[in-house]
């Protein structure tokens, strides 16, 4: 699997793409703010990733001990380059000091615009593109070491609300007791698992994997066209069950899309059989897993919605029940 550089500086990098065309600093009228730069007329954007500076990647344990951000590893080890060319992650260049721990992405500024609502051609255009993404790497086994499958399941656990309450995780916290508060058994069930999610993961152990990105929160995924999903953040990638993703979409993105929970998930379903994905001996209970693990994850953020909410608690008790304690 060929990979690409990782250069040791952002200049370094600049130059190597630029590849010799001119290099300027748009002009500040015309940008918001941010680290902007042409590059022959084309827009780029420095985007800056690292431990120190998101309470994130420090919860998922990425870029632990100094060691590379799995953004850095998916760039250096090819895998971006195999993405379909429906899923844009944008990126042109990684510059990496591991005195800092800090990377720098050189990715092209598209200035697609970050739906509030999709409408149902563009929802399902994300649909198939992420069923895309899902068939290309089917059956993935991980090169480069990205998230553990538990990683997903503990990061936003209360414990990290507490640990980071200074960084912006104060609503982990709050969430979490109102969810208490409203379905104390459903938040028993997943807080024993956002605490060890082992039983979680031998229930997903036999079920097909994929490489899933984690995280197609609209604002991280911007459909562009029929044809064509930037896919912005990596933070969340690693190898899990092709639901996963859906799972996570549809938790993330509740109240902006143009169809029901129901036939969303039906239409990823046929979505990946035109993409040659076989789901007849799998598909059931990988939802339904998925489901509770999405609901591990971001359970605490839908008390304020008691439609919302019951539809998860519905969906995902009667599963929780089932795993051993």
């Amino acid at each position: 699997m060929t990979g690409r550089t990782v250069h040791g500086s952002t200049t370094e990098m600049i130059k190597a793409v630029a590849a010799g065309r001119p290099v300027r600093q748009p002009d500040a009228a015309d940008d918001p703010p941010g680290d902007p730069l042409l590059i022959d007329g084309e827009r780029f954007r420095i985007e800056r990733i690292g431990r120190p500076l998101d309470w994130v990647m420090r919860a998922l344990g990425d870029g632990a001990d100094g060691s590379l951000p799995w953004t850095v590893r998916m760039w250096q080890g090819g895998l971006l380059d195999r993405l379909p060319r429906s899923v844009d992650h944008t990126i042109m260049g990684i510059a990496w000091d591991p005195a800092t721990e800090i990377a720098d992405l050189l990715v092209r500024d598209e200035r697609a615009p970050v739906p509030h609502d999709l409408d149902l051609d563009a929802h399902r255009a994300v649909l198939d593109h992420m069923a895309a993404l899902h068939a290309r790497f089917w059956h993935f086994t991980d090169p480069v070491g990205l998230a553990p499958p538990g990683a997903r399941y503990t990061a936003l656990a209360p414990a990290t609300g507490i640990r980071e309450a200074g960084d912006g995780a104060d609503a982990l916290v709050v969430g979490w007791a109102a969810l208490a508060a409203d379905q104390p058994e459903a938040h028993e069930l997943a807080l024993s698992l956002a605490v060890e999610p082992a039983p979680l993961l031998a229930a997903f152990d036999g079920l097909p994997t994929t490489l899933v990105n984690g995280d197609w929160r609209l604002g991280n995924a911007r459909p562009v066209d029929a044809g064509h999903t930037v896919l912005l953040g990596w933070g969340w990638a690693g190898i899990a069950g092709s639901c996963v993703d859906l799972a996570g979409y549809l938790a993330l993105n509740a109240g902006r899309l143009p169809e029901s929970k129901n036939a969303t998930i039906e239409a990823f379903r046929a979505a990946l059989h035109r993409h040659k994905v076989d789901t007849a001996d799998w598909w059931d209970r990988q939802l339904e897993l998925a489901l509770l693990g999405a609901f591990v994850q971001l359970g605490w953020s839908k008390t304020t919605d008691t439609t919302e909410l019951a539809w998860w608690i519905d969906r995902v008790v009667p599963t929780a029940r089932t795993l051993p304690t």
